[in-house]
């Protein structure tokens, strides 16, 4: 038998190489290199390997003579997240959720079970908690009746033979960190068990047709802990945004097969479990306080949803020799750069204050067209003078100053005049390529100077 070939891999990220080193080429990580013994391939014939044998070898067929028909969904009941997969889970997926420790990862997938095992059969994998744990959990969120099988295990072949047994409609790996292949020598959590037990699953879905939702863990940067490759082998990404201790929590998708990964579900967290709020964009301005300096509302979009978020802004005089910078929900380098664009083409002065942005609601503000709410709202708080509560801005700002014409203007404007905002402050590059909904004034900027003459105390109906 050929001796095991010994490769060196990344605990962190997966990335291989050929001897070891003491940090990471690819994700930077130090320590964390470790070696492992390859096993060498196994005769198909034979039926060897760690997941399940594909069977006979399948002829090419030509693509005319596939089955045209659109894929089957299954609704989740949760209209949130059938939004964030398209319209519903589709049969024989493979979809991979993850997110920080409690977040609401398990609390999501069990209100999901308790509305889909009316309807069909669902077997709920966990190698975290106990059963007894798990009934407590369903009991609270009210998802004890229909069909809903409940499974403690971590051996990845006894789970197969479980839904190989019971043949549910959707199975539930909660998570995919505690599965563990007996036949290899590595421990549960690590690349070589992950990577493995990801394949196992995503055979048995295409071979069966069942619908798998797989828990992942994050690390500390964010990303879903193990080896790339294991969001590449699923259909779907989703990723359950928010902070622990706030009160709402965002699902987006970062992959999905079947659908666009634009869409995100909004909900709140409540001793019920969550609860899909509908309208985000009302409650993310609820409590907004009146008349603060360092506040402004902008509008985002969320693939096609349009969402109304309010970024405020603190700038204070600095007590240490380096100014202290910090941003929440937004890029921290797109709100360097916006300080000193309103510092060099605003006239105000910023490089011996603290500066300190955050969007509300721990929504995650990556698109430009919020440039300048944070502009308003930076210059607002070292004015100390607010910017009219029923004002939004919407536009993009270059390091000239520029206001930039933005996409999708109608749409925000319609989301700013439903919420009872009377004026909006946008790129005169948009001229003549919207229309402006009745009862709300459309303010055209070129540069900031004008949109701050216009906002900072200026405008007042």
């Amino acid at each position: 038998m050929a001796k095991p070939k010994q490769v060196f891999y990344c605990v962190e990220c997966g990335n291989e190489t050929i001897k070891w080193q003491g940090r990471c080429p690819a994700c930077g990580a130090w320590n964390s290199i470790v070696e492992h013994a390859e096993r060498p391939a196994r005769d198909s014939k034979s039926g060897g390997g760690s997941a399940p044998p594909g069977g006979a070898p399948k002829a090419p067929v030509r693509i005319s003579e596939l089955d045209g028909e659109d894929e089957r969904r299954i609704s989740t009941g949760i209209g949130e997240l059938d939004r964030v997969l398209g319209g519903g889970a589709v049969e024989g997926s493979l979809i991979l959720i993850g997110g920080a420790p409690g977040i609401g990862k398990s609390t999501l997938l069990l209100q999901f079970c308790g509305r889909l095992s009316k309807r069909k059969k669902i077997l709920y994998v966990s190698g975290e908690e106990s059963a007894r744990q798990l009934k407590l959990r369903a009991r609270r969120l009210g998802a004890e009746d229909g069909e809903l099988y409940i499974l403690g295990e971590t051996s990845l072949g006894n789970i197969l033979s479980a839904a190989e047994e019971s043949r549910p409609d959707v199975l539930i790996i909660d998570s995919i960190q505690t599965v563990c292949n007996e036949g290899l020598d590595a421990s549960p959590g690590s690349v070589v068990q992950v990577k493995d037990c990801t394949l196992a699953f995503m055979r048995l879905a295409k071979d069966t047709g069942i619908t798998i939702f797989i828990v992942g863990h994050i690390n500390k940067e964010g990303a879903i802990a193990g080896p790339k490759v294991l969001e590449h082998m699923v259909d779907c990404v989703l990723y359950f945004e928010g902070d622990g201790g706030g009160g709402y929590r965002i699902v987006r998708a970062a992959k999905n097969r079947f659908g666009s990964t634009n869409e995100i579900g909004v909900f709140e967290m409540g001793g019920g479990g969550l609860k899909e709020v509908p309208n985000p964009s009302e409650a993310l301005l609820s409590g907004r306080p009146a008349g603060a300096a360092g506040s402004c509302i902008c509008c985002v979009m969320e693939g096609a949803r349009p969402i109304l978020a309010e970024i405020q802004a603190l700038i204070a005089p600095t007590s240490f020799n380096v100014p202290r910078r910090n941003s929440n929900g937004l890029d921290y380098n797109r709100a360097m750069l916006l300080l000193a664009v309103l510092e060099k083409r605003g006239g105000l002065k910023l490089s011996a204050s603290d500066a300190y942005i955050n969007v509300v609601g721990g929504l995650q503000v990556d698109e430009p067209a919020a440039d300048l709410a944070a502009i308003l709202a930076i210059a607002s708080s070292v004015t100390d003078r607010p910017v009219d509560a029923r004002l939004a801005a919407i536009g993009e700002v270059g390091l000239t100053g520029e206001l930039r014409s933005v996409t999708s203007l109608e749409q925000r404007l319609a989301e700013a005049a439903r919420l009872g905002f009377s004026a909006c402050i946008i790129p005169r590059g948009n001229r003549n390529k919207y229309a402006a909904p009745q009862g709300l004034k459309i303010i055209e900027a070129s540069n900031i100077s004008e949109a701050l003459s216009y906002s900072i105390g200026a405008y007042r109906k």
